[in-house]
């Protein structure tokens, strides 16, 4: 096996043996030979929207799949057997429809006419696929570096995709550079320049996947307004739903409707609170339950109701809570309760209520603890005179946007000490999962204005970024002049995404950890922070005083 698309990836060299996050090498082996198929369709795709077929179901089907291949979403090799088998299927289908319009014989290349073995292993042959790779890239280690950041990168473009189609936003440019990316992985005559702007443009198209996300929930729900979120239970029967997805969130408050049972957050959907017409609507979302994703076996263990994970990050979880576990979508884990979509993208949630209402929930009310989320563009933006003029007062001296993914290694108590040595003149922006190491943390405020604002989710880093954006177009200068640090942390694909969404857009002096991927080469790293001084985390200390010179 070999498999270092997380931070946590073994040694910080790549996993080998088993993965870190718990997935075994046959999983791993047939989520290989599922990207090599996907590999295979991209070809097809984009000859049939050259000849202008109707490509949707494949576009949306590469986009789901691979987001299954990404870092703690789904463990189940038999689902990956589905997929493979899918996918296989939706490339013959449209290469006949290619075959039937074109007028002249298309010569397909090896991937796009690969066929498994059905009679024997594919997690065999997935490792083979895997070895391929390896040796046909092995000749340049920075060209194969760059590779991986482009895969990696497309998961977690992939991904937001996804979601911003299950509301409703597709972008056809979208689809269409997945699959030319997914196509040039099989080119083998890329120069280390044309795989660096390769990978700039997966962060080019990241943006546009993070713009159509957001679009889709604040068309559906409303700009988040600052919101307090309450992190102590309350008693009655309980669902906890986790990972990032709020139309799935959305359809389980539908189906608990009049039914007693609370609602809570878990992980990344704690920023569904912000959003003002899931709260008006649904009076039982009560609160917010738990930290990050690392902690979940003890959360999930504790909680006394039934759990439901939307996205990633999942954890194999332990015996005695798997019963009252159940995942959907991309989703999944061997023997976990699984819902099938419908006919309108949501499942029904009913045995999901029945197990709730089946279990003690809480027995009584805790005591009252909060937290507040909803700080996104439109909430800072609207009071942009008013950080302004404390800027030109002197009373702001700093913004630091501290967030990104979470995880469970020891050195990423960095982002809790940093934030915790911030002056007192400076506001801390954050979002993501990263929040959950201090996003609890009283600060104060500064005039009217919070020192600790959550923007909100991962792929809020569009919000975050339109923030920076209008703040420099208030004060009419670039956003690198801005007094503005970021301190990022990363764990899965989708920040490999957000990151190259910063560097396309030209944002320097990002400070990136707890530690450098494993994938990027030392010769990559460096053409990096040559052109935008991107560097490795030190110690708080050291990065707070450089960031105040």
């Amino acid at each position: 096996m070999f498999c270092e698309q997380c931070e946590q990836t073994a040694s910080g060299q790549g996993c080998h043996q088993w993965g870190a996050c718990g997935k075994g090498p046959d999983v791993n082996a047939v989520q290989d030979l599922l990207m090599y198929c996907l590999r295979g369709i991209a070809p097809v795709a984009l000859k049939a929207k050259e000849l202008g077929i109707d490509t949707h179901a494949v576009d949306v089907f590469s986009c789901e799949s691979m987001f299954a291949t990404m870092t703690n979403v789904n463990f189940n090799r038999k689902r990956f057997y589905h997929y493979i088998r899918e996918a296989i299927a939706q490339r013959e289908k449209l290469k006949t429809q290619v075959e039937q319009i074109s007028d002249r014989p298309i010569s397909w290349s090896v991937a796009a006419t690969y066929q498994p073995d059905w009679t024997d292993s594919l997690v065999a042959q997935g490792e083979e696929v895997s070895r391929n790779f390896i040796a046909d890239s092995s000749q340049d280690i920075d060209i194969f570096s760059l590779k991986l950041t482009v895969l990696y990168g497309l998961k977690g473009l992939a991904s937001y995709s996804f979601h911003a189609q299950e509301l409703g936003q597709e972008d056809d440019r979208l689809y269409s550079f997945t699959h030319q990316a997914l196509a040039a992985l099989e080119e083998p005559n890329l120069s280390l320049e044309d795989w660096v702007n390769l990978a700039m443009k997966v962060g080019e198209m990241n943006l546009l996947a993070m713009e159509l996300l957001d679009a889709g929930h604040t068309n559906h729900y409303g700009h988040p307004i600052p919101t307090v979120v309450p992190l102590n239970a309350k008693a009655g029967k309980a669902i906890l739903v986790s990972g990032h997805d709020i139309k799935q969130l959305e359809a389980i408050l539908q189906q608990t409707a009049n039914t007693g049972i609370n609602v809570y957050t878990h992980g990344e959907l704690l920023p569904a609170h912000g959003y003002p017409v899931l709260k008006q609507k649904y009076p039982h979302l009560y609160g917010h339950y738990g930290t990050a994703w690392q902690n979940q076996t003890k959360d999930f263990a504790k909680f006394p109701g039934a759990i439901v994970i939307t996205t990633n990050c999942l954890m194999p979880p332990h015996e005695h809570y798997e019963d009252k576990l159940f995942t959907l979508g991309p989703v999944g884990y061997p023997d976990i309760n699984y819902l099938e979509d419908r006919a309108n993208l949501t499942p029904d949630f009913g045995a999901v209520i029945h197990k709730a209402l089946s279990l003690p929930g809480f027995a009584e009310d805790e005591p009252p603890r909060q937290v507040k989320t909803g700080f996104a563009r439109n909430a800072v933006l609207n009071v942009s005179d008013q950080v302004i003029e404390a800027v030109k007062q002197g009373k702001i001296r700093h913004f630091f946007l501290v967030g990104g993914c979470d995880g469970a290694k020891p050195d990423r108590n960095y982002y809790t000490e940093f934030v915790d040595q911030v002056p007192s003149d400076c506001v801390v922006l954050t979002l993501a999962c990263g929040k959950f190491r201090f996003f609890d943390k009283e600060m104060g405020e500064i005039g009217n204005i919070p020192r600790l604002m959550d923007v909100g989710q991962c792929n809020d880093a569009y919000s975050a970024i339109q923030i920076a954006l209008g703040l420099a177009q208030a004060f009419d200068i670039g956003v690198n002049e801005l007094p503005l640090s970021m301190i990022l942390s990363w764990y899965e694909q989708k920040a490999v995404a957000v990151l190259l969404t910063l560097l396309y857009l030209g944002i320097k002096d990002i400070r990136l950890g707890p530690t450098l991927p494993a994938f990027i080469s030392p010769n990559v790293f460096a053409i990096l922070s040559a052109k935008y001084n991107l560097q490795a985390i030190t110690t708080p200390e050291a990065d707070l005083a450089a960031c105040l010179n």
